[in-house]
């Protein structure tokens, strides 16, 4: 399993930190986990379906 940071998945989507945590606490993208600092972490497979999905529907 591998696991993406906030930042990584904000430069994966091209959208700003603010937008993924944004997603996170709508709960439109769930964090599998979170880190020794509270942050949360997301599977990468988990990001690239809510891309394609996101994509689908219109856009990021």
């Amino acid at each position: 399993m591998s696991l993406m940071n906030v930042a990584e998945v904000a430069e994966f989507l091209g959208v700003k930190e603010v937008r993924v945590e944004r997603l996170e606490r709508e709960h439109l993208l769930i964090a599998a986990e979170k880190n020794e600092a509270g942050e949360p972490l997301f599977e990468k497979d988990a990001v690239e379906k809510y891309k394609e999905l996101a994509q689908r529907l219109g856009g990021l």
